[in-house]
């Protein structure tokens, strides 16, 4: 079984960012005033896929509505939607030369339609200045409005439709207070019934069990999830949760085998997979 504790196992390599590659990708998001989760999140994997000029933009700000105690995104009472974000993010995409995009937010639990607009704007603004480019959006719950909400979302017509359930059910609570565990695989049941992939996001390490992660495995095949990404929760700050267990590489093996047999269409599992990381390599079509 995997290590107990704080101290990050040797098994656990991060790339420090930098070189070109890093230099340029920074630059036009900065040149375009955009949000990225790397950044917000404090991702490990930014240095891997800034010098692969690549990124995850985040629209709706950089403040988040909710206080998920695991997320190293800031939160309290978000700016003001910018309009000309859409166009912004498009024009990031066609300098970089993206052939998969992912677009992903803070909640916004103060907008009515919790933010998809922006969304379906984003998508069809990639689609207009990048045709050929693939989008891949990492969608909130929407909360009330989730139905329509995500409708319009499906209506841009974005390559997949991504969700994270984040942790399994039965901490589901007490990490994402503000959230909704049957929600979250509501929405993905809809998703997957536009004929658009869904996909979700599994952290493991934060205290649950095999048959807690097994359980929820089975929640999210039955919800029509057909992309999973299973990852090792890192803390990047000091008032989140602490790390309960480090998983060795031979587990997330095991736990890869397991989603696979249950009929997963592609499962990336390993202690630096995230949600967004190599996206493109787990879209199926």
């Amino acid at each position: 079984m995997g290590g107990v504790g704080t101290r990050i196992p040797r098994w656990i390599t991060i790339t420090i960012p930098g070189g070109a590659d890093y230099v340029r990708v920074k630059g036009v998001i900065e040149r375009e005033g955009l949000h990225t989760v790397c950044l917000e999140a404090r991702c490990p994997n930014i240095g891997d896929c800034f010098c692969r000029g690549t990124a995850t933009f985040l629209i709706l700000g950089d403040v988040c509505t909710r206080n998920c105690r695991y997320c190293a995104v800031r939160h309290g009472k978000p700016s003001p939607v910018e309009p000309d974000e859409p166009r912004r993010v498009a024009r990031a995409v066609a300098e970089l030369g993206l052939a998969y995009a992912v677009v992903t937010s803070v909640t916004r639990d103060d907008l009515a339609d919790g933010g998809s607009s922006l969304f379906a704007e984003t998508v069809s603004a990639i689609r207009e200045l990048s045709p050929s480019c693939r989008v891949e959006v990492l969608v909130p719950d929407f909360r009330a409005s989730m139905e329509s909400s995500l409708d319009r979302v499906i209506a841009a017509g974005p390559y997949v439709i991504n969700h994270n359930i984040e942790t399994v059910g039965p901490l589901f609570e007490a990490l994402r207070p503000q959230g909704d565990y049957g929600l979250s695989l509501r929405l993905l049941t809809r998703a997957a019934a536009s004929g658009i992939p869904s996909k979700s996001g599994l952290m493991l390490g934060l205290g649950e069990s095999m048959e807690d992660a097994a359980s929820t495995l089975e929640d999210l095949r039955r919800a029509g999830c057909s992309i999973l990404t299973i990852g090792q929760y890192l803390r990047s700050r000091r008032e989140n949760h602490r790390v309960v267990k480090y998983y060795t590489p031979g587990e997330f093996d095991s736990i890869r085998t397991l989603a696979e047999s249950m009929g997963f269409a592609r499962v990336l599992a390993g202690p630096l997979v995230r949600s967004s990381y190599h996206a493109e390599e787990a879209a199926v079509r």
